[in-house]
């Protein structure tokens, strides 16, 4: 067996923030208990599943989780809560990480954002909410309107710091010159982005993301588990995916033809570190960018969240992380 280079997990800085955090954080879409046009995508998992779930994950170095309230309406928020209750009356150690969550503005302008966040305080049993992010970039307001109002909670204590989700390079940029005015500054812009979704790289946005210190949250890193190798090693698991998904991820013939060099790196690594393709390609994402991007798996089982700690507690070398790389854009030809 390789020895990994490092089985500790190290932190690092949220952008421009004081909170230091481990490379990947849990994403908390799966708690949604199957509630809401969102979080019907998931089915209801059990309280003792969630639990278990998030005290592996937590236990085993991860220090922040990441929900929204459209996560079935704050169903997400609420079963978090309940099991970090549960985790601090057993007296563990990791029952206060960082909390980040997101405000859906679909049909609604930025009164909303302050109208609504003692509904969201109260879904999170009170806990204080480290960062608080804008979910979508269309709403009924300005973006202007929008920094003006989360400005306004970080003031009055409500939030620490404030991020975006799915903006655009120009966007983002502006949000962040908006905050500058409030001495705030933008943390995070949480987009999608893996080994197979490298757009970020082609819009702007990972260039603007470096220049102005603000970290990339790369939700979907596993491109709905396409990079575990799963569906390359058994294609018929492809005819249980949704007609949608399949279009959305990439699972058509020419698709899985196209990327099947890459899923043979992945494997390959794999079986050098011993770890599985999926840690191979969050450990590329958490490493190839250095400290700018951070990471937020999903987890609706318990050896899904030990895989993800896993993936924390190696590094590639600099030449693995290139070859990734590059086989990775021959993938998106």
């Amino acid at each position: 067996m390789m020895e990994p280079s490092s089985t500790a997990v190290s932190l690092r800085p949220l952008g421009q923030s004081s909170l230091s955090v481990s490379p990947l954080g849990l994403g908390c879409w799966q708690f949604s208990r199957g509630s809401g046009l969102v979080g019907r995508y998931w089915s209801n998992l059990e309280e003792g599943d969630i639990l278990n779930i998030v005290r592996v994950s937590l236990e085993g170095g991860m220090n922040w989780v990441d929900t929204a309230e459209i996560y079935g309406g704050g169903k997400s928020e609420e079963a978090l809560a309940h099991v970090l209750d549960q985790l601090k009356q057993e007296g563990s150690a990791h029952s206060t990480p960082f909390i980040a969550t997101k405000w859906w503005p679909l049909m609604r302008t930025a009164k909303s954002i302050t109208s609504t966040i003692e509904e969201r305080l109260r879904c999170l049993g009170g806990r204080t909410i480290d960062l608080y992010q804008i979910h979508q970039p269309f709403s009924l307001s300005s973006i202007a309107s929008e920094m003006k109002a989360m400005a306004g909670l970080v003031k009055a204590g409500k939030i620490r710091y404030v991020g975006v989700s799915n903006y655009s390079a120009k966007q983002m940029v502006r949000a962040h010159k908006l905050l500058k005015e409030y001495d705030l500054t933008l943390v995070s812009n949480q987009v999608k982005y893996n080994l197979l979704d490298r757009s970020i790289d082609r819009n702007g946005i990972m260039d603007a993301a470096k220049e102005l210190g603000i970290s990339i949250i790369a939700y979907s890193p596993l491109q709905q588990g396409i990079l575990t190798g799963r569906f390359h090693k058994d294609p018929a698991q492809i005819s249980n995916i949704s007609r949608m998904r399949r279009m959305q991820s990439g699972l058509n013939e020419k698709s899985m033809v196209r990327s099947r060099p890459l899923i043979d790196s992945l494997v390959t690594l794999g079986d050098k570190y011993e770890v599985t393709a999926g840690q191979i390609a969050l450990n590329w994402l958490i490493h190839y960018h250095g400290n700018t991007v951070v990471a937020i798996p999903g987890a609706s089982k318990v050896r899904h969240a030990e895989e993800n700690i896993g993936a924390m507690t190696f590094q590639l070398s600099k030449d693995e992380l290139e070859h990734l790389n590059q086989t990775s854009w021959a993938a998106l030809k």
